[in-house]
């Protein structure tokens, strides 16, 4: 069975939780931590921490898209980080925890724009969409130390309080969805 290969790269604050949410999904092939959507050359986590490089820590979802379409992946970035607030994610807060999408192609462009669109209009109540919509232009893959970091250190502190709640949480809304 030939695999219809697409990729899109996601920012929902740090780049650990967004790794452990995607690689739970059906369909979804691989999933690296990097930064992206700035405009250092070969920025180190170091850099991205300080806050002046423009890049924000972010997830490069590979995925077979016969198998989870787009509009599923955006629905659980959507539900699974606050796409509400400028340049923060609970207690991270600087420009590198922005909600930020990287699409690769027009249609996926035209896509994002089309669900953001949506959810603004589905509660003239609810806060408005703060996630900034961009072309990729690089991917800088994060530092070894990073990759499965979820898998890795399920016991320290950070996954127990900020990501084992959020997996949880996804677990149950989108049961359907998970490998």
């Amino acid at each position: 069975m030939k695999i219809r290969r697409e990729s899109i790269v996601f920012g929902g604050g740090c780049f650990w939780c967004t790794e452990a949410v995607f690689k739970m999904l059906k369909g979804v092939l691989s999933v690296q931590s990097g930064y992206a959507g700035g405009n250092m050359s070969n920025p180190t986590y170091e850099d991205i921490c300080v806050g002046n490089t423009g890049h924000a820590q972010v997830v490069k979802i590979e995925y077979d898209a016969d198998v989870v379409k787009l509009e599923t992946l955006l629905t659980v970035f959507f539900a699974s980080h606050d796409p509400t607030t400028k340049d923060k994610q609970g207690n991270d807060v600087g420009s590198q925890y922005r909600s930020i999408i990287l699409y690769e192609t027009d249609e996926q462009k035209l896509l994002c724009d089309k669900f953001i669109a949506d959810l603004n209009n589905s509660s003239k109540l609810g806060a408005p969409i703060m996630t900034e919509v961009k072309k990729l232009d690089i991917f800088y893959p994060a530092e070894d130390y990073h990759k499965n970091y979820y898998e890795n250190n399920k016991n320290q502190g950070y996954c127990q309080v900020i990501i084992n709640p959020k997996l949880k949480k996804v677990q149950e809304k989108f049961a359907e969805l998970l490998k």
